[in-house]
C-alpha cells in the first residue's frame, strides 16, 4: 500500500461492515487513517472485524445496530457523537437480497422486508448523520446499491426497484447537498463474492474455469474490488464527482447481455450464453 493516506483523522461509520463488502471497506478505510465504526447486527463478526483493526494498529469500534429500526440507527448516532462528535464518512452498505421472488411468488410481506433493508435504512441513517455534515460543512456519503438496479432484473422486480431507487436517491441528495460540502455517490456490485452470494462454496469445482466467460474482467470479485472504489468516493481524490453511480461489476453493466466466447475462434463475444 502507498504511504498516502486519504482519511487520516476521518471518522467512519459503516453499515453491514461485519462481513464482506463493509468489513473490506472498515479494514481498508482503518489503514488509510479513518477512524471507524461497524454497524451490523451481526455483533459476533462486527466484534471481530473491530478487534482485528484494533490489533494491527488502527481504531475501530463495533456498535451491534439493526438498521430497519429508527431507535438503534438514534442509538448508532448518538454512539459516534459521544465518541468522536461527528461523522465525516457515511457508508449505507448494508442490503439483503431476502429471498429471490418473482412479483408473482412474492407478497406484502416480502416488499416490505426487502423494503426495510435496501432502501429504508438508507433513508433513517443518512437522516441520522446529514445534518451534522452540513453543519460542519463537510462530508461524504457512499451508498451501496447493485448492478441489478441499474439493468433488468426478471427475477425479482421488486428487489431491483429498490435497488434502482437507491441510485436516484443518490443522484437527487447528491445535487441538493453538494454546495454545502457533502458528497453523495454510489456503488452498484455484481458478481461479488460474499456471504451474501458466496459463489466459491456455491459452485461446483468444474465451474471454477467458467469466471472468463462470464463477466469480461475474467474473474469473481472479492469485497477488496469494492472496497477501493468506496475509498476513493469517500475521500478528497472525488471531490468532483456528485450524485454518480460507479458499476463495481468487473464488465457485466457495460457489457449489455454479451459474454466473451472462448469456443468460437472467428468472434470474440455471443449474446446467446449456449455458444460461450
Amino acid at each position: 500500500m502507498s504511504d498516502l493516506r486519504l482519511l487520516t483523522d476521518k471518522v467512519a461509520v459503516i453499515t453491514g461492515a461485519a462481513n464482506g463488502i463493509g468489513a473490506a471497506a472498515a479494514q481498508l478505510f482503518a489503514a488509510h487513517g479513518a477512524v471507524v465504526y461497524i454497524a451490523d447486527i451481526d455483533a459476533e463478526n462486527a466484534e471481530s472485524v473491530a478487534a482485528a483493526i484494533n490489533a494491527s494498529g488502527g481504531e475501530a469500534a463495533a456498535v451491534t445496530t439493526d438498521v430497519r429500526h429508527p431507535g438503534e440507527v438514534e442509538r448508532l448516532r448518538g454512539r459516534v457523537v459521544a465518541g468522536h462528535g461527528r461523522c465525516d464518512v457515511l457508508v449505507n452498505n448494508a442490503g439483503d437480497w431476502v429471498a429471490v421472488k418473482d412479483l408473482v411468488q412474492g407478497d406484502p410481506a416480502h416488499w416490505q422486508a426487502l423494503y426495510e433493508i435496501n432502501l429504508l435504512h438508507i433513508f433513517s441513517v443518512t437522516h441520522a448523520f446529514l445534518p451534522a455534515m452540513l453543519e460542519q460543512g463537510s462530508g461524504a456519503i457512499v451508498n451501496v446499491s447493485s448492478i441489478e438496479g441499474v439493468r433488468g432484473y426478471p427475477q425479482d422486480p421488486v428487489y431491483s426497484a429498490f435497488k434502482a431507487a437507491v441510485l436516484h436517491f443518490t443522484r437527487s441528495l447528491g445535487v441538493d447537498v453538494a454546495g454545502r460540502g457533502v458528497r453523495v455517490n454510489a456503488i452498484a456490485p455484481d458478481l461479488t463474492n460474499s456471504v451474501q452470494s458466496d459463489f466459491a462454496a456455491w459452485d461446483p469445482p468444474e465451474w471454477a474455469d467458467q469466471w472468463p466467460k462470464w463477466l469480461p474482467v475474467g474473474r469473481m470479485g472479492v469485497p477488496e474490488d469494492q472496497a477501493r472504489v468506496i475509498l476513493f468516493l469517500a475521500s478528497e481524490l472525488s471531490d468532483f464527482v456528485v450524485g454518480q453511480t460507479i458499476n463495481t461489476d468487473g464488465g457485466t453493466g457495460a457489457a449489455g447481455g454479451w459474454y466473451p466466447t472462448t469456443h468460437r475462434p472467428n468472434r470474440r463475444w455471443t449474446n446467446r450464453p449456449v455458444d460461450a
